[in-house]
């Protein structure tokens, strides 16, 4: 567990505060100004459930139940009910780091005060995070509308002390007892507690930050591998010259070209070996690369003003206003996250699209410009690359099917009640999967060109500094350079694990300055 720790506010949580408690394992600390809206909150909530007038979420029932009203008696087993009976979901268990951030953005919720949520629930939350205790949560089960209901069901329950969950030693034992190890006491939970802890985008928003910031590492790698690639193919740079990118003023592309000119800078390959097969233009996969790469990072740019602007939002219904009202309202819809979800895998599709492209055409000795056919050391005798490509395109192929909008879809449920739905969490694992596809695919055209160079350099042409930096590197981490066939599988796992972890950036950074 990192020593670091975030403070919950009512307000000001920040996609890096999302990470460093997701993936980092920060503690979680409540500021004082949230415990005291908590406190206000729950005195609203409290007066309202002393009234006989029924209010939704407090003294009735839920969704297409809401219409009975709930006597005293009945309520603290009516929100036991709920995380119970909505503690529904099916299939693989979700990864940790999501569940960890799910559980800290529904913390982040209650402390805004808005909830009606008791200052000792949120403490629970805190405590359960702080322990490395997490909820079994699965993959099926929200449909992005009313929340993102079965998973945050599950982290409920083991508020409750009931259902499994995974311990900080990875074993998954039943909650009570994973609670009663670290000192934390179960909740009795109370009037629109239960129904607090469920209706939130906190699934899909946490999946959201995290693919933002694996995104943009894969951007930046991907500028860095079309360098290479367009280094490798003894192609121009003059397409990068910031003149051409000024006038056509899309931020991202100016930022891809600078990116690209910079790894290019001092090549002894770029431009000036055409003789045996002189050409006017590149191929577009090669002259295009500032383009698409900044098509994507101004949808990263978009939907990080969307994940900003649900960070800084209280979603719940109903919700406590500051003049004291509890009004129900439409808050908990996952449309806005779900359409960038959508737009990232769409871009993150297209990206993985044109590194396949310059990969096969690296691998072709009719369009390689004199490179050996596969990059093969024996060509016929060795296959060299061949199959790499092969699993690139299968992985591409992959990530046009995973473009396909989840938010486009909607199966109306609780007998039409909720008749609209986003889709959202949806869209959220299939962008993880398009991510994790994405950092592979970059890793073949990687290990494709680092090659390539390797050959051009051992013909006497002399690479540019911030790509001999990457090759260097590379090797260093153990995807071996040219050479006749061997087991290829480890090669392409280490690249992967290069690429993913941010570790081509680093090695060109030093050269290069920082890119951005």
């Amino acid at each position: 567990m990192d020593m670091h720790t975030v403070v919950v506010g009512t307000s000001g949580t920040t996609a890096e505060d999302v990470v460093a408690v997701a993936r980092h394992g920060a503690r979680v600390e409540l500021s004082s100004a949230a415990v005291d809206a908590l406190a206000a909150s729950r005195l609203i909530v409290d007066a309202l459930a002393a009234k006989p007038e029924p209010v939704y979420g407090v003294s009735t029932g839920f969704g297409a139940l809401a219409s009975r009203h709930i006597s005293t008696e009945l309520r603290a087993q009516l929100q036991r009910n709920i995380v119970r009976s909505h503690a529904a979901g099916m299939g693989p268990r979700v990864e940790r780091e999501v569940v960890r951030a799910l559980m800290f953005l529904r913390l982040k919720t209650v402390a805004s005060g808005h909830t009606g949520v008791r200052p000792e629930v949120a403490q629970t939350m805190a405590d359960v995070l702080n322990a490395g205790i997490t909820p079994v949560v699965h993959e099926y089960g929200s449909l992005g509308c009313s929340g993102d209901l079965a998973p945050l069901s599950h982290c409920a329950l083991t508020l409750m002390g009931e259902g499994d969950a995974e311990g900080p030693d990875g074993t998954v034992r039943p909650a009570g007892e994973l609670l009663a190890a670290h000192g934390i006491t179960p909740v009795e939970l109370r009037e629109k507690e239960g129904l607090a802890l469920l209706n939130g985008t906190d699934g899909m928003l946490g999946m959201l930050v995290m693919a933002l910031a694996d995104l943009r590492n894969l951007y930046t790698s991907a500028d860095i591998t079309a360098a290479l690639s367009l280094e490798a193919l003894l192609g121009t740079d003059k397409v990068l010259a910031p003149e051409l990118h000024a006038i056509r003023p899309h931020p991202g592309q100016g930022v891809s070209a600078d990116n690209m000119l910079r790894v290019l800078a001092g090549s002894g390959l770029t431009g000036h070996h055409q003789d045996d097969a002189p050409r006017v233009q590149d191929a577009y996969s090669v002259r295009c690369a500032p383009q698409v790469n900044g098509a994507g990072r101004d949808t990263l740019d978009y939907a990080a003003v969307v994940a900003g602007r649900e960070l800084a939002s209280s979603v719940d219904n109903p919700v406590v206003l500051p003049d004291g009202r509890v009004e129900s309202n439409g808050n908990f819809h996952g449309a806005p996250v779900a359409y960038v979800l959508d737009f990232l895998a769409i871009v993150a599709a297209d990206l993985g699209s044109i590194c396949e492209r310059r990969t096969d055409r690296l691998l072709d000795k009719n369009r390689s410009h004199g490179l050996p056919p596969f990059l093969a050391d024996d060509a016929g005798v060795d296959s060299g690359l061949m199959i790499a490509q092969y699993t690139q395109a299968a992985l591409v192929s992959e990530m046009k099917r995973l473009a396909v909008p989840a938010s486009a879809d909607s199966i109306p449920s609780s007998a039409m009640q909720e008749d609209h739905v986003s889709m959202g969490w949806s869209a959220a694992r299939k962008l993880r999967t398009a991510v994790d596809n994405l950092a592979r695919i970059v890793a073949v055209e990687l290990y494709a060109a680092t090659r390539a160079v390797e050959i051009r350099a051992a013909a006497g042409l002399t690479p540019a500094p911030a790509s001999q930096a990457a090759v260097a590197a590379l090797r260093a981490a153990g995807a071996e350079g040219p050479g006749p066939d061997r087991f290829l599988a480890p090669d392409l796992a280490a690249a992967d694990t290069f690429v993913r972890e941010g570790a081509l950036v680093a090695a060109v950074e030093p050269v290069t300055g920082p890119l951005a």
